[in-house]
Protein backbone atom coordinates (compact mmCIF):
# COMPACT_ATOMS: atom_id res chain seq x y z
CA UNK A 1 0.00 0.00 0.00
CA UNK A 2 1.06 3.71 -0.43
CA UNK A 3 0.40 6.95 1.52
CA UNK A 4 -2.85 7.48 -0.56
CA UNK A 5 -4.31 4.34 -0.15
CA UNK A 6 -3.78 4.34 3.72
CA UNK A 7 -5.03 8.07 3.63
CA UNK A 8 -8.23 6.77 1.53
CA UNK A 9 -9.17 4.04 4.19
CA UNK A 10 -8.47 6.48 7.11
CA UNK A 11 -11.09 8.84 5.83
CA UNK A 12 -13.80 5.49 6.02
CA UNK A 13 -13.22 5.53 10.23
CA UNK A 14 -16.25 8.28 10.56
CA UNK A 15 -19.66 7.35 12.23
CA UNK A 16 -21.41 8.86 9.21
CA UNK A 17 -19.70 6.08 6.94
CA UNK A 18 -20.68 3.12 8.94
CA UNK A 19 -17.98 0.51 7.18
CA UNK A 20 -17.41 -1.27 10.41
CA UNK A 21 -19.57 -3.49 11.45
CA UNK A 22 -18.26 -5.27 14.54
CA UNK A 23 -15.85 -4.59 17.50
CA UNK A 24 -14.10 -6.99 19.42
CA UNK A 25 -11.90 -6.90 22.28
CA UNK A 26 -9.72 -8.24 24.83
CA UNK A 27 -8.48 -6.15 28.25
CA UNK A 28 -5.21 -7.65 29.42
CA UNK A 29 -3.16 -7.04 32.59
CA UNK A 30 0.48 -6.90 33.83
CA UNK A 31 0.41 -10.88 34.14
CA UNK A 32 -1.01 -11.38 30.61
CA UNK A 33 -4.56 -12.52 32.02
CA UNK A 34 -7.84 -11.60 30.33
CA UNK A 35 -9.65 -9.36 32.31
CA UNK A 36 -12.27 -8.80 30.16
CA UNK A 37 -13.25 -9.39 26.15
CA UNK A 38 -16.57 -8.17 24.31
CA UNK A 39 -18.07 -8.31 20.74
CA UNK A 40 -20.75 -6.14 19.66
CA UNK A 41 -22.04 -4.12 16.74
CA UNK A 42 -19.92 -1.17 15.74
CA UNK A 43 -23.55 1.30 15.41
CA UNK A 44 -24.88 0.19 18.57
CA UNK A 45 -22.64 1.99 20.52
CA UNK A 46 -23.41 5.61 21.53
CA UNK A 47 -21.87 8.83 19.72
CA UNK A 48 -19.07 9.64 21.58
CA UNK A 49 -17.89 5.81 21.76
CA UNK A 50 -18.15 6.00 18.34
CA UNK A 51 -15.92 9.21 17.60
CA UNK A 52 -13.26 7.50 20.16
CA UNK A 53 -12.85 4.48 18.86
CA UNK A 54 -12.88 6.12 15.17
CA UNK A 55 -9.71 8.41 16.46
CA UNK A 56 -8.01 4.77 17.47
CA UNK A 57 -8.13 3.35 14.28
CA UNK A 58 -6.89 6.51 12.35
CA UNK A 59 -4.05 6.48 14.71
CA UNK A 60 -3.18 2.80 14.04
CA UNK A 61 -2.72 3.93 10.43
CA UNK A 62 -0.65 6.82 10.86
CA UNK A 63 3.26 7.48 10.31
CA UNK A 64 5.44 7.16 7.73
CA UNK A 65 5.86 4.22 5.44
CA UNK A 66 9.65 2.72 6.43
CA UNK A 67 9.36 3.93 10.16
CA UNK A 68 5.24 3.83 11.51
CA UNK A 69 3.91 1.70 8.76
CA UNK A 70 5.56 -1.62 6.77
CA UNK A 71 4.08 -2.83 4.04
CA UNK A 72 4.55 -7.33 4.85
CA UNK A 73 4.33 -9.81 2.11
CA UNK A 74 3.41 -13.34 3.51
CA UNK A 75 5.76 -16.51 2.59
CA UNK A 76 3.93 -19.32 0.41
CA UNK A 77 3.91 -21.24 3.73
CA UNK A 78 1.77 -19.04 5.28
CA UNK A 79 -0.71 -19.35 3.07
CA UNK A 80 -1.17 -22.87 3.37
CA UNK A 81 -3.53 -24.61 5.93
CA UNK A 82 -2.53 -23.90 9.54
CA UNK A 83 -0.22 -21.00 8.39
CA UNK A 84 -0.75 -17.40 9.38
CA UNK A 85 -2.34 -15.62 6.63
CA UNK A 86 -4.66 -19.01 6.35
CA UNK A 87 -5.90 -18.05 9.91
CA UNK A 88 -6.45 -14.55 9.41
CA UNK A 89 -8.34 -15.01 6.07
CA UNK A 90 -10.30 -17.46 8.15
CA UNK A 91 -10.58 -14.98 10.68
CA UNK A 92 -11.45 -11.86 8.80
CA UNK A 93 -14.40 -14.17 6.72
CA UNK A 94 -15.84 -15.06 9.73
CA UNK A 95 -16.96 -11.78 10.23
CA UNK A 96 -15.70 -11.88 13.77
CA UNK A 97 -18.58 -14.24 14.71
CA UNK A 98 -16.68 -17.04 15.65
CA UNK A 99 -15.55 -17.30 19.39
CA UNK A 100 -12.88 -19.94 19.00
CA UNK A 101 -11.08 -17.81 16.30
CA UNK A 102 -11.43 -14.69 18.31
CA UNK A 103 -10.06 -16.60 21.32
CA UNK A 104 -7.10 -18.08 19.37
CA UNK A 105 -6.44 -14.69 17.64
CA UNK A 106 -6.27 -13.29 21.53
CA UNK A 107 -3.74 -15.90 22.61
CA UNK A 108 -1.49 -15.41 19.68
CA UNK A 109 -1.32 -11.73 20.56
CA UNK A 110 -1.21 -11.99 24.51
CA UNK A 111 1.83 -14.83 24.45
CA UNK A 112 3.79 -12.98 21.72
CA UNK A 113 3.54 -9.43 22.83
CA UNK A 114 5.84 -8.05 25.09
CA UNK A 115 4.60 -5.10 27.25
CA UNK A 116 4.96 -4.89 30.93
CA UNK A 117 1.70 -3.04 31.78
CA UNK A 118 -2.09 -3.43 31.19
CA UNK A 119 -3.08 -3.11 27.14
CA UNK A 120 -6.59 -3.25 25.32
CA UNK A 121 -6.34 -5.56 22.31
CA UNK A 122 -8.98 -4.13 19.41
CA UNK A 123 -10.01 -5.85 16.49
CA UNK A 124 -12.96 -4.91 13.85
CA UNK A 125 -14.68 -5.88 10.98
CA UNK A 126 -15.01 -2.94 8.01
CA UNK A 127 -16.23 -2.91 4.23
CA UNK A 128 -15.68 -0.95 2.20
CA UNK A 129 -17.08 -0.30 -1.03
CA UNK A 130 -14.53 1.15 -3.22
CA UNK A 131 -15.65 3.78 -5.54
CA UNK A 132 -15.05 4.06 -9.27
CA UNK A 133 -13.11 6.42 -11.23
CA UNK A 134 -13.93 7.97 -14.29
CA UNK A 135 -11.60 9.24 -17.03
CA UNK A 136 -10.84 12.53 -15.33
CA UNK A 137 -9.51 10.48 -12.10
CA UNK A 138 -12.76 11.72 -9.92
CA UNK A 139 -14.43 9.31 -7.71
CA UNK A 140 -18.18 8.19 -8.84
CA UNK A 141 -19.21 7.07 -5.50
CA UNK A 142 -22.95 5.20 -7.08
CA UNK A 143 -20.05 3.19 -8.67
CA UNK A 144 -18.33 0.92 -6.64
CA UNK A 145 -15.66 -0.79 -8.65
CA UNK A 146 -14.80 -3.56 -5.93
CA UNK A 147 -15.37 -4.46 -1.84
CA UNK A 148 -12.62 -3.97 0.49
CA UNK A 149 -13.20 -6.31 3.43
CA UNK A 150 -10.91 -5.97 6.13
CA UNK A 151 -9.86 -6.52 9.50
CA UNK A 152 -8.06 -3.97 11.59
CA UNK A 153 -6.16 -4.70 14.55
CA UNK A 154 -5.13 -2.11 16.96
CA UNK A 155 -3.23 -2.66 20.86
CA UNK A 156 -3.52 0.54 23.23
CA UNK A 157 -1.90 0.57 26.54
CA UNK A 158 -3.91 0.87 29.72
CA UNK A 159 -2.73 3.46 32.56
CA UNK A 160 -4.19 4.51 35.64
CA UNK A 161 -4.70 8.18 35.13
CA UNK A 162 -2.73 10.56 37.69
CA UNK A 163 -3.99 11.02 41.20
CA UNK A 164 -4.90 14.85 42.18
CA UNK A 165 -7.60 17.06 43.47
CA UNK A 166 -10.83 17.97 41.30
CA UNK A 167 -13.92 20.30 42.02
CA UNK A 168 -16.88 18.13 42.40
CA UNK A 169 -19.99 20.28 41.25
CA UNK A 170 -22.64 17.82 42.54
CA UNK A 171 -20.86 18.52 46.69
CA UNK A 172 -19.34 21.99 45.76
CA UNK A 173 -16.42 21.05 46.93
CA UNK A 174 -12.82 20.34 45.88
CA UNK A 175 -11.90 16.54 46.10
CA UNK A 176 -9.63 14.45 45.64
CA UNK A 177 -10.14 13.05 42.10
CA UNK A 178 -10.99 9.24 41.25
CA UNK A 179 -8.28 7.74 39.01
CA UNK A 180 -9.31 5.94 36.41
CA UNK A 181 -7.86 3.09 33.72
CA UNK A 182 -7.70 5.22 30.79
CA UNK A 183 -6.97 3.26 27.21
CA UNK A 184 -4.25 5.34 25.33
CA UNK A 185 -3.22 5.87 21.70
CA UNK A 186 -2.59 2.45 19.93
CA UNK A 187 0.64 1.90 19.93
CA UNK A 188 0.77 -1.38 17.50
CA UNK A 189 -1.58 -2.69 14.79
CA UNK A 190 -1.96 -4.54 11.24
CA UNK A 191 -4.34 -3.67 8.74
CA UNK A 192 -5.33 -7.20 6.52
CA UNK A 193 -5.62 -7.94 3.98
CA UNK A 194 -3.58 -5.05 2.57
CA UNK A 195 -5.10 -3.06 -0.71
CA UNK A 196 -3.38 -2.49 -4.15
CA UNK A 197 -3.98 -0.17 -6.34
CA UNK A 198 -7.48 -0.09 -4.78
CA UNK A 199 -7.99 -3.57 -5.28
CA UNK A 200 -7.78 -6.29 -1.56
CA UNK A 201 -4.49 -7.82 -1.67
CA UNK A 202 -4.84 -10.98 0.20
CA UNK A 203 -1.20 -11.96 -0.05
CA UNK A 204 -0.48 -8.53 2.06
CA UNK A 205 -0.67 -6.95 4.94
CA UNK A 206 -0.25 -3.53 7.19
CA UNK A 207 1.64 -3.61 9.94
CA UNK A 208 2.03 -0.19 12.44
CA UNK A 209 4.63 0.80 15.17
CA UNK A 210 4.06 3.79 17.18
CA UNK A 211 7.99 3.86 18.09
CA UNK A 212 10.18 2.74 14.82
CA UNK A 213 12.80 0.91 17.26
CA UNK A 214 10.39 -1.16 18.92
CA UNK A 215 8.68 -3.05 16.48
CA UNK A 216 8.14 -6.51 18.47
CA UNK A 217 9.69 -9.54 16.94
CA UNK A 218 7.80 -12.54 18.42
CA UNK A 219 4.76 -10.59 17.70
CA UNK A 220 5.77 -10.09 14.08
CA UNK A 221 6.58 -13.79 13.74
CA UNK A 222 3.14 -15.49 15.26
CA UNK A 223 0.57 -13.09 14.85
CA UNK A 224 1.73 -12.32 11.15
CA UNK A 225 4.35 -14.69 10.00
CA UNK A 226 5.74 -12.00 7.67
CA UNK A 227 9.86 -11.49 7.48
CA UNK A 228 10.75 -8.59 10.07
CA UNK A 229 11.05 -5.35 8.61
CA UNK A 230 14.23 -3.77 9.24
CA UNK A 231 13.56 -0.60 11.20
CA UNK A 232 14.90 3.23 9.94
CA UNK A 233 17.47 2.93 12.44
CA UNK A 234 18.50 -0.44 11.34
CA UNK A 235 18.40 1.32 7.63
CA UNK A 236 20.62 3.78 8.87
CA UNK A 237 23.17 2.41 10.39
CA UNK A 238 23.08 -0.19 7.50
CA UNK A 239 23.87 3.09 5.04
CA UNK A 240 26.52 4.49 7.37
CA UNK A 241 28.09 1.17 7.62
CA UNK A 242 28.23 0.62 3.98
CA UNK A 243 29.62 4.23 3.61
CA UNK A 244 32.86 3.59 5.91
CA UNK A 245 33.31 -0.27 4.81
CA UNK A 246 33.35 0.95 1.34
CA UNK A 247 35.04 4.22 1.26
CA UNK A 248 37.58 3.45 3.67
CA UNK A 249 40.52 6.56 4.16
CA UNK A 250 39.02 8.04 1.52
CA UNK A 251 36.03 8.64 3.70
CA UNK A 252 36.16 12.50 3.95
CA UNK A 253 34.22 15.15 5.64
CA UNK A 254 33.32 16.72 1.62
CA UNK A 255 32.11 13.11 0.52
CA UNK A 256 30.16 13.19 3.29
CA UNK A 257 28.73 16.49 3.04
CA UNK A 258 28.05 15.82 -0.91
CA UNK A 259 26.15 12.42 -0.54
CA UNK A 260 23.79 14.57 2.12
CA UNK A 261 22.93 17.43 -0.11
CA UNK A 262 22.16 14.93 -3.04
CA UNK A 263 19.97 12.95 -0.78
CA UNK A 264 18.22 16.12 0.55
CA UNK A 265 18.32 17.08 -3.01
CA UNK A 266 16.59 13.44 -4.41
CA UNK A 267 13.96 13.82 -1.77
CA UNK A 268 12.96 17.77 -2.75
CA UNK A 269 12.75 16.75 -6.10
CA UNK A 270 10.43 13.44 -4.94
CA UNK A 271 8.23 15.21 -3.12
CA UNK A 272 7.72 17.71 -5.89
CA UNK A 273 6.39 14.69 -8.23
CA UNK A 274 3.86 13.95 -5.38
CA UNK A 275 4.54 9.99 -6.03
CA UNK A 276 2.35 8.13 -3.27
CA UNK A 277 5.35 5.81 -3.18
CA UNK A 278 8.12 6.76 -0.90
CA UNK A 279 11.28 7.33 -2.52
CA UNK A 280 13.66 3.92 -2.35
CA UNK A 281 17.28 3.18 -3.15
CA UNK A 282 18.58 0.09 -4.30
CA UNK A 283 21.73 -0.92 -4.62
CA UNK A 284 23.39 0.89 -7.81
CA UNK A 285 21.01 4.00 -6.64
CA UNK A 286 23.14 4.26 -4.15
CA UNK A 287 26.76 3.09 -5.67
CA UNK A 288 25.22 6.18 -8.60
CA UNK A 289 24.89 8.55 -4.95
CA UNK A 290 28.25 7.71 -4.02
CA UNK A 291 30.04 8.47 -7.56
CA UNK A 292 28.59 11.46 -8.08
CA UNK A 293 29.37 12.80 -4.47
CA UNK A 294 32.58 12.69 -4.96
CA UNK A 295 33.77 8.91 -4.03
CA UNK A 296 37.16 7.53 -5.53
CA UNK A 297 35.78 5.35 -8.54
CA UNK A 298 39.23 2.71 -6.89
CA UNK A 299 36.94 2.96 -3.33
CA UNK A 300 33.85 1.74 -5.01
CA UNK A 301 35.48 -1.41 -6.56
CA UNK A 302 34.32 -3.40 -3.21
CA UNK A 303 31.07 -1.55 -3.07
CA UNK A 304 28.89 -4.50 -4.17
CA UNK A 305 30.36 -7.18 -2.08
CA UNK A 306 30.29 -4.39 0.60
CA UNK A 307 26.48 -3.36 0.21
CA UNK A 308 25.50 -7.63 0.20
CA UNK A 309 27.64 -8.22 3.22
CA UNK A 310 25.91 -5.26 5.12
CA UNK A 311 22.56 -5.14 3.58
CA UNK A 312 21.66 -9.02 3.85
CA UNK A 313 18.36 -9.50 2.48
CA UNK A 314 17.52 -5.75 2.66
CA UNK A 315 18.30 -4.92 -0.86
CA UNK A 316 16.69 -1.87 -0.84
CA UNK A 317 16.87 1.69 1.42
CA UNK A 318 14.04 3.88 2.39
CA UNK A 319 15.96 7.34 1.56
CA UNK A 320 13.82 9.21 4.30
CA UNK A 321 15.38 7.10 6.57
CA UNK A 322 19.06 7.25 5.75
CA UNK A 323 18.79 11.29 5.17
CA UNK A 324 18.07 13.84 7.46
CA UNK A 325 17.10 17.24 6.00
CA UNK A 326 16.65 18.60 9.37
CA UNK A 327 19.67 18.46 10.46
CA UNK A 328 23.67 18.05 9.46
CA UNK A 329 25.94 17.49 12.62
CA UNK A 330 29.60 17.18 12.88
CA UNK A 331 30.82 15.27 16.38
CA UNK A 332 33.98 14.62 17.86
CA UNK A 333 34.65 12.71 21.11
CA UNK A 334 34.58 16.44 22.86
CA UNK A 335 32.79 18.76 20.53
CA UNK A 336 29.10 18.41 18.70
CA UNK A 337 28.75 21.10 15.73
CA UNK A 338 25.01 21.22 14.13
CA UNK A 339 24.94 23.33 11.11
CA UNK A 340 21.74 24.59 9.12
CA UNK A 341 22.03 21.23 6.39
CA UNK A 342 21.13 24.12 3.88
CA UNK A 343 24.79 25.53 4.97
CA UNK A 344 26.99 22.78 5.03
CA UNK A 345 28.89 24.73 3.03
CA UNK A 346 30.22 27.10 6.14
CA UNK A 347 32.25 24.46 7.75
CA UNK A 348 35.21 22.65 5.54
CA UNK A 349 38.28 21.04 6.86
CA UNK A 350 42.16 22.25 6.99
CA UNK A 351 45.39 20.98 8.58
CA UNK A 352 46.51 23.75 10.59
CA UNK A 353 50.08 23.22 12.46
CA UNK A 354 49.70 19.72 11.54
CA UNK A 355 46.15 19.05 13.22
CA UNK A 356 42.98 19.08 11.50
CA UNK A 357 40.77 21.49 12.58
CA UNK A 358 37.09 22.14 11.50
CA UNK A 359 36.66 26.40 10.49
CA UNK A 360 33.73 27.55 10.79
CA UNK A 361 32.53 30.47 8.39
CA UNK A 362 30.70 33.08 11.15
CA UNK A 363 29.56 36.12 10.94
CA UNK A 364 29.42 39.46 12.91
CA UNK A 365 27.12 37.16 15.42
CA UNK A 366 27.85 34.84 17.83
CA UNK A 367 25.46 33.22 20.88
CA UNK A 368 27.88 31.37 23.60
CA UNK A 369 25.25 30.07 26.02
CA UNK A 370 22.45 32.63 24.86
CA UNK A 371 24.91 35.62 25.04
CA UNK A 372 25.63 37.59 22.69
CA UNK A 373 29.39 37.56 21.63
CA UNK A 374 31.33 40.13 19.34
CA UNK A 375 33.55 38.88 16.88
CA UNK A 376 37.09 40.66 16.95
CA UNK A 377 38.75 41.46 13.62
CA UNK A 378 42.39 39.67 13.20
CA UNK A 379 44.19 42.93 13.78
CA UNK A 380 42.78 43.41 17.56
CA UNK A 381 43.33 39.93 18.16
CA UNK A 382 47.02 39.77 17.01
CA UNK A 383 47.33 43.12 19.25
Amino acid sequence: MNKKEIAEIRKQFKPENAVISQICGCYVDAEKEKKLTFRQAFLSLSEEEVFKYCDIFKRTLSGTFGKNLWNMEFPLEQEAAGGTQEFLLRLRNSGLEDEELLTEFYDKVITSYIYPENYLILLIDATYDIPGRASDNLEMFDASDSVYHFLLCSICPVDLSKGGLCYNPVTNAIEERVRDWVVGVPVKGFLFPAMADRETDIHSAVYFSKKPEELQEEMIEVVLGCPLPMSAAGQRETFNTLLSDTLGDTCGYDVVKNIHEELNGMLDEHDMTEDPEPLMLEKQDIRRLMEQSGAPEESLETFEENFDAVSGEQQTLLAANIANPKKFSIQTPDVVVTVNPERADLVETRMIDGKQCLLITVDDHIEVNGVNVRTLPLQELEG
